[in-house]
């Protein structure tokens, strides 16, 4: 999904940059709600800042580029320290997925307005590009990471659904466990079965996120 970006090297350049910028958001934005949610694990750990180097995971960049999938070095938090429980753990995770579609929504400005003003698409220069990358993976990033299979962030919005719904603990913990394994199955279904069952899971999900940043046939 995301190798499909790489057809040249400015392009490449682009794919970096944004991914770049991507990481950098959704996990700083889990610190920062963290810490509004009065859990100091993360500002300690030094994971309050916008500095790349604090937020991305080596062997999960690599995976990246070499299978279309990666990740950024988890956001520590202590559940001890954060308020209003579950709901609040729910909120720390999803600060992640929610500040991506904001990044996608600001990064769209742009060809947005111009389409606006003219009535056509915004010209396919290197900067309107660029912007076209870094509004997508940030959209991608979203849209994937709103999966509620662990470990994504959206596992957390079942998890405390299934909380309310009197779930046993015991459930939830064979869940985390298998999680991780179901997640790699789906994505590399696709190349054992020709079947890009991610893909088809965010279709609809990246199709709303277009529609709320408004973002569509001119931009992406």
């Amino acid at each position: 999904m995301l190798l499909g970006l790489l057809s040249s090297f400015d392009t490449f350049i682009f794919f970096v940059v944004a991914l770049v910028i991507a990481i950098t958001v959704h996990e700083f934005s889990h610190a920062w709600v963290a810490t509004l949610m009065g859990d100091p694990t993360a500002r300690l750990s030094g994971r309050l800042t916008l500095n790349p180097l604090s937020h991305l995971d080596p062997l999960g960049t690599i995976m990246l580029f070499l299978a279309g999938f990666g990740w950024g070095r988890p956001v520590p938090y202590n559940p001890n320290f954060v308020r209003s429980g579950k709901l609040g753990e729910t909120v720390i995770a999803l600060s992640g997925p929610l500040s991506n579609i904001v990044a996608a929504f600001i990064f769209a400005l742009p060809a947005r307005i111009y389409f606006i003003q003219t009535g056509v698409p915004a010209p396919e220069t290197n900067l309107m590009r660029f912007l076209a990358i870094v509004v997508t993976i940030n959209v991608l990033l979203a849209a994937f990471n709103l999966i509620p299979i662990p470990p994504l962030d959206g596992s957390k919005l079942l998890y405390l659904l299934m909380d309310k719904l009197s779930f046993g603990r015991v459930s939830w913990a064979a869940f985390e466990r298998v999680g991780p394994m179901v997640l790699l199955a789906l994505i590399f279904a696709e190349r054992l079965f020709n079947i890009n069952i991610i893909f088809r899971i965010l279709e609809p999900v990246i199709f709303v996120i277009n529609w709320v940043i408004g973002s569509g046939s001119p931009f992406l």
